[in-house]
């Protein structure tokens, strides 16, 4: 696999990844905009709008039976978080050209299905239909609105909300329900609009066409594209410190059977000049896999919770720590959980320990390669980082984390919130508990 990035246009860049490793080809186009609370549900909303129609193709029913004529093409909008940017826009699944006996242009017209989905959707006076904002509004309200439903996610969800209470990081993917409530198909157009002549633009192939010929059909099909100053100063606000001089708790309560513990922490000094590839196997000693010391002391060896896994957000500089326990374990949960990060900041890893993680996190990586959709999301993270190597070499850099770069970063980590979901609500919040836990 050779990977290359070009400008094809003005803020307009193309990852292409040539392979014949796939039957299919993948093909996403991903605006980039600020997170932040007011225009977030806007901006999210967006993609599942165009969806709905073009100038050409005015209704789903069209758009579907030009995808069946394309051989089942798949294009489904996309909405993500990387830190505080936004990213959205279309993922395409394009079966290759080689496995279809007398399929001419497959890759050109969807290419072209691509470009009128983000240029030319159907309206009415120049302004988005009302009937399809509406009804995406209603299916985003009703999306924002569930996140309670899964309580393990409401709580990690809740934690970031309190924890970065001062930062555009505690809004949601799909932003706010009040904001979202607030949306008008007038207003919903000149912000669409005004994305478009702004915004970076991302673009990601992984397949068999030649990036010559890729590109002259990318060029055609946003030729319409208007672009006007384009907004460069995206990015994300690390902040290395807690937001007070004191751990801050937080419990909400509900009519759970089983208490939620998180544990958010801020990455410190680790994250001037962050590493990667030290950061993702420090997560996996920590609580990344069975073999960490999450799993194996807190669950495990105590059996203090039903389960306990750790994430890092290695754009936002935190550690997230999720727990699922019974409301009398909670001093005893966050006191080990505590007391694990400690003994690695110590250096107390056993060579075992390392091992397993470094191999855990390099196979992980290895497997990417076998996932054009895990392609596409590390090729646009590592964009947005201004890095340029692939899973495979971060796989070798993996190689050569020592026991000393786990116990600095866990020795500079602070706990900066403590979220507790406990029982006791209303019964109307009940949850169904999930099997794993």
């Amino acid at each position: 696999m050779e990977l290359t990035r070009t400008e094809i246009l003005p803020g307009v860049w193309l990852s292409h990844l040539r392979t014949d490793k796939f039957k299919t080809a993948c093909l996403s186009v991903t605006l980039l905009t600020q997170l932040r609370r007011e225009t977030a549900a806007m901006n999210a909303l967006i993609p599942y709008v165009l969806r709905r129609g073009t100038a050409r193709s005015p209704d789903m029913e069209a758009i579907s039976a030009r995808l069946d004529a394309l051989y089942g093409t798949a294009i489904e909008p996309v909405v993500r978080r990387v830190g505080e940017i936004q990213c959205l826009g279309f993922f395409a699944s394009i079966p290759e050209e080689d496995y279809l006996p007398g399929a001419k242009g497959v890759l050109r017209k969807a290419t072209e299905l691509m470009g009128e989905l983000l240029l030319s959707p159907a309206t009415r006076g120049g302004l988005l239909l009302p009937r399809y904002v509406d009804s995406e509004k209603e299916k985003m309200l009703e999306a924002i609105r569930s996140r309670i439903n899964d309580k393990r996610g409401y709580a990690l969800f809740r934690c970031i909300e309190e924890m970065c209470c001062c930062e555009d990081f505690a809004v949601g993917r799909l932003g706010g329900e009040s904001e979202c409530e607030a949306i008008h198909y007038t207003k919903l157009s000149r912000h669409y609009k005004s994305l478009l002549q702004s915004c970076p633009i991302e673009i990601f192939y992984c397949g068999r066409a030649e990036k010559k010929q890729l590109v002259s059909f990318l060029r055609d099909a946003l030729m319409t594209l208007p672009r006007g100053e384009i907004d460069y100063e995206i990015g994300t606000d690390v902040r290395m410190n807690a937001l007070e001089e004191g751990t801050r708790t937080v419990k909400e309560t509900l009519d759970v059977t089983q208490g939620k513990l998180v544990m958010g922490f801020r990455l410190g000094e680790s994250m001037e000049e962050p590493d990667t590839a030290a950061l993702t196997v420090f997560n996996a000693a920590f609580g990344g896999g069975t073999s960490s010391k999450l799993f194996a002391n807190v669950r495990e060896r105590l059996q203090l919770c039903y389960y306990a896994g750790s994430l890092v957000d290695v754009h936002k500089g935190l550690l997230l720590v999720s727990s699922g326990i019974e409301f009398d374990k909670f001093e005893a949960a966050r006191d080990e959980i505590l007391a694990q990060l400690a003994a690695i900041a110590r250096g107390e890893v056993s060579d075992e320990e390392l091992m397993s993680a470094k191999m855990g996190v390099a196979s992980e990586l290895r497997a990417m390669t076998d996932s054009q959709g895990e392609l596409e999301g590390f090729t646009l993270t590592q964009a947005l980082d201004g890095l340029d190597y692939g899973p495979l070499e971060l796989a070798e850099l993996v190689n050569d984390v020592t026991r000393e770069q786990l116990a600095a970063i866990a020795g500079n980590a602070e706990c900066d919130m403590i979220y507790f979901l406990q029982g006791g609500g209303s019964p109307a919040d009940k949850e169904d508990e999930d099997a794993q836990d």
